[in-house]
């Protein structure tokens, strides 16, 4: 397992192949679940023409190793990773990167899901817009269906 705030842009399908290569992974993975949440350049009606992420350094780590764990003992994955930006973000950047393996789907479903959700409701992450109409704090999340 393998969870990590990032303060730089990165490639998600780079992380994740090096990843695969350069850990003791296991071959026996049948099903590989990937979520990428990227930033839109809308939010709430208005244009977004970049952002800041903010995070409280330990704390944050903490809970996304904390819900990553959860997600470990709730399903039967092989291993996952789980990648978050944060500092100045353009449009169209890579934000977050949830992969999730697993002999079966189901499983990688369940927990990639599992892991985006409780990330966006628990990790504690502020992000300031930047628009036409000036900088706002996000208040709320979008809600997951």
């Amino acid at each position: 397992m393998k969870v990590e705030i990032r303060a730089k842009a990165y490639k998600p399908f780079e992380e994740i192949q090096r990843y695969q290569e350069d850990s003791s992974f296991p071959v026996q993975f049948g099903a590989t679940s990937i979520f990428i949440g990227s930033m839109r350049d809308f939010n709430d009606g208005e244009s977004v023409d970049g952002m800041f992420l903010e995070h409280y350094p330990g704390m944050t780590e903490q809970h996304l190793q904390r819900i990553a764990e959860e997600a470990e003992q709730r399903w039967d994955i092989i291993d996952l990773l789980l990648l978050h930006r944060v500092g100045e973000i353009q449009p169209a950047d890579p934000i977050v990167t949830i992969v999730v393996w697993s002999a079966h789907r189901q499983e990688a479903f369940s927990a990639c899901r599992y892991l985006i959700e409780e990330l966006k409701s628990r990790a504690p992450f502020w992000k300031k817009e930047h628009g036409a109409n000036g900088e706002r704090w996000v208040v709320h999340n979008t809600p997951a269906d």
